[in-house]
């Protein structure tokens, strides 16, 4: 009774168009579904109707209660047209253009029961409806999209080895036989003594010249592992079944002209240290020219022991599968293979931006890709919408120095983190931390996973077991926020807080003894030599095979390249360490600023590498009310514009400015006539390409133009890269703290 006026009412309740629908379709119009525009109100489904919620009368709900009756899917999906609260409704008619569906919506408790019959027919609209609602909660996560589904193909504990693919690998026994350096590094046990001499910091050093690296700094804790021999007597590491006919058209997605091409010389020396296990640094990256063959090198290298690695636990895994096996290892343990780590995760890629992060995944896919035969990627499209380079997003049309163009082409995005599984010559991004066998990321978007001490919500483990760290345009990384990968240093090969379901009878003695770190090889690759960069060999890497790292010295230095006729003034002042930022500004405010406080020394820019140095010198001329303005990274583009328009009329006698907004702008600065370099600049050529910053004003003054550089002992190397070796120590070591070059000829000042 109760049932048939409640189904005669929910019909009176409809227009003639949607009874016609209901009629020939058995179903209302998907129109007028609230679910697709609210996934959220499914979870009223799950609550019973109350009898104040409902317009059926008090006698016929006994009715229903002497007859209950389950809910059919049908009976669910047409709840959902029943009158919503008073926050709900404000809500949905704020979003809602149709009135009549509203007015439709204003009698209580419409479609709490519908007809069974039509309910058996229809029990997949609920679930569609079900899936659009997980749908919008996954976009409303937005970027932290974490692969789950494959989960169980790429999980190394329940795959073994078959035919073909990655399980095709040599067996272990046979790789022993080959002698990979891969197997004598990681089986390698050390003692306490060993441990205790890698702590002590005494090392043994050697040199010697290689035909493209040129000169390689070799230093080592343990004598038993030294140096390298020449280039000709070091042989190229072995490589992996999967790699081994790919890995000489390394050139295929590496050179920047997009040709074919085998490994370079280059490319060939950097593998065969690599192969050695032992840290490796080279400063000499030349983004232009260098940068995608040291990035194919270091992907080559890093591809090929994730293969081994994986590929030694899936012969493991299938030799601890058969019974004979089973029985020989539980009869004596020391057969137990150990060939894994703490956690999963085998190596760190740090990159500055997402458009690096592409170029290493885009160049270990053609690695894996042999000749004829593509592989599986999973969440490929996502990568490539998230970290490729949309059109809008391209720079417009300026002049810009090569480098410029070289470190800032494509996505410039620097807060990202992704993990990468490989099994079986498959590949699957977005893998989970602790599923994956390859991290790249940002130091930024690391460090916001890695938290600070006293945070609830942090995590480190996944680093506990990184066997190999790659960090690529370490000077990139300089100019963006240094701390965040010394953050990140300080948290690699940890013990871990937690298990994470390990098998511990298959972890290597070292990791549980808390000796990963000396396993660990660091690969530093940088455009520049900088004490901060070096610093983190030497206080944050401890491998017992030692480091390598090239030291050639510029024979000429930047200030060669200087076009415009001009006097340069390198004063020395005395310093106690790299770090002593008070001498260097009481130097400045005591002997350089009041030479130009004069009215006749105005249109003068100060170059300050440091931003902290920027704002102390700008805060100090604030106090003393000196007219000057000011541009750093952090200004808006009226504010640039001003500055620059100041500076060039005359109405500011300073200009301070920074070495990072320098960097990320490459501005040219019109009217300047005197310049002060508060500290020498991190990358030589932007000594010349400020200097040649006087030529663009245009007035004719050149006999008037001054430069002044600032520098300490502790500015040695940098001191070379401008004015090249020999200068460079004559001028550290002579009793005079003044000396004097003059650049450009006859030609140029005429």
């Amino acid at each position: 009774m109760g049932k048939r006026r409640q189904t005669k009412q929910l019909l009176t309740n409809l227009t003639k168009k949607q009874k016609k629908h209901l009629k020939e379709f058995g179903e209302e119009h998907p129109f007028h579904d609230v679910v697709g525009a609210r996934p959220e109100r499914t979870e009223i489904l799950e609550l019973q109707a109350s009898p104040e919620q409902s317009d059926v009368e008090p006698d016929e709900l006994e009715d229903e209660e002497e007859e209950p009756e389950q809910k059919t899917a049908y009976q669910k999906l047409l709840s959902t047209l029943s009158q919503p609260t008073s926050n709900d409704k404000s809500e949905e008619e704020s979003t809602d253009d149709e009135e009549e569906l509203l007015d439709e919506g204003e009698s209580d408790g419409v479609g709490e029961h519908g007809d069974e019959d039509e309910g058996e027919d229809e029990p997949e609209d609920a679930d569609e409806a079900v899936t659009e609602a997980v749908d919008g909660e996954e976009k409303a996560a937005g970027d932290e999209f974490v692969d789950e589904e494959h989960e169980t193909q790429f999980c190394l504990e329940t795959t073994f080895t078959d035919e073909g693919g990655q399980g095709a690998a040599e067996s272990p026994e046979e790789q022993e036989d080959s002698k990979d350096m891969f197997l004598q590094h990681l089986d390698t046990e050390l003692g306490e003594e060993d441990v205790q001499k890698i702590t002590s910091g005494s090392k043994a050093k050697a040199q010697i010249t290689w035909p493209k690296l040129g000169t390689l700094l070799c230093t080592f804790p343990l004598e038993k592992f030294g140096g390298i021999g020449p280039q000709k007597g070091t042989k190229l590491p072995v490589f992996h079944k999967v790699l081994k006919t790919s890995w000489k058209d390394l050139n295929q997605t590496c050179n920047p002209m997009g040709l074919a091409g085998e490994s370079s010389p280059l490319q060939l020396e950097l593998l065969a240290l690599m192969g050695s296990y032992k840290d490796l640094y080279h400063p000499e990256t030349c983004p232009v020219t260098q940068g995608p063959q040291v990035c194919g090198a270091y992907c080559l290298h890093v591809l090929n022991h994730v293969l081994k690695a994986n590929s030694q636990v899936l012969a493991h895994n299938a030799m601890l599968r058969e019974p004979k096996t089973r029985a020989k290892t539980g009869a004596d343990p020391q057969d137990e293979p150990r060939d894994q780590g703490l956690t999963r995760p085998k190596v760190l890629i740090l990159v500055p931006f997402r458009g690096g992060a592409l170029r290493v995944v885009q160049t270990l896919i053609s690695l894996l890709e042999t000749k004829g035969k593509k592989i599986v990627v999973n969440n490929k499209k996502r990568f490539k919408e998230e970290f490729g380079e949309e059109a809008n997003d391209k720079p417009p049309n300026q002049q810009r120095p090569d480098d410029y163009s070289a470190i800032f082409s494509g996505n410039v995005d620097d807060h990202f983190k992704i993990g990468v599984s490989i099994v079986r010559s498959s590949m699957r991004l977005y893998s989970p931390f602790y599923s994956s066998d390859i991290i790249i990321a940002s130091p930024l978007g690391l460090r916001t996973v890695l938290g600070a001490e006293g945070e609830s919500k942090r995590d480190f483990d996944f680093l506990s077991s990184i066997d190999l760290l790659v960090v690529d345009q370490a000077g990139v990384l300089l100019m963006q926020n240094w701390e965040h990968v010394l953050h990140v240093m300080k948290h690699i090969n940890l013990q871990p807080l937690d298990s994470h379901g390990v098998d511990f009878s298959r972890v290597r003695m070292w990791n549980l003894n808390n000796w990963a770190r000396h396993y660990r090889q660091t690969l530093v690759f940088s455009s520049i030599q900088d004490p901060q960069i070096t610093n983190i060999l030497t206080k944050h890497c401890a491998n017992y095979r030692g480091q390598i790292a090239t030291k050639n010295m510029p024979k000429t230095g930047s200030i060669c390249q200087v076009l415009v006729q001009l006097p340069h003034v390198f004063q020395m002042f005395s310093s106690d360490s790299f770090m002593d930022h008070d001498a260097r500004f009481q130097f400045f405010v005591d002997k350089v600023l009041p030479q130009y406080r004069d009215s006749v020394m105005s249109h003068t820019l100060i170059y300050i590498p440091s931003y902290f140095d920027y704002i102390r010198l700008r805060n100090y001329m604030k106090k003393e009310e000196i007219n000057f303005t000011s541009i750093c990274e952090y200004s808006s583009k009226s504010e640039v514009s001003r500055a620059r328009h100041f500076l060039q009329k005359g109405d500011k006698q300073f200009l301070l400015f920074t070495e990072r907004f320098h960097f990320y702008k490459r501005y040219t600065i019109k009217g300047i006539q005197n310049l002060i370099f508060y500290g020498l600049p991190s990358f030589p050529h932007f000594y010349s390409e400020v200097c040649n910053m006087l030529a663009a004003g245009g007035r004719g003054s050149e006999a008037s133009w001054t430069c002044t550089a600032l520098y300490s002992r502790y500015d040695a190397q940098k001191l070379a890269s401008i004015t090249g070796a020999q200068r460079a120590g004559q001028m550290l070591h002579s009793n005079k703290t003044v000396h004097l070059f003059v650049t450009g000829g006859e030609d140029e000042a005429s």
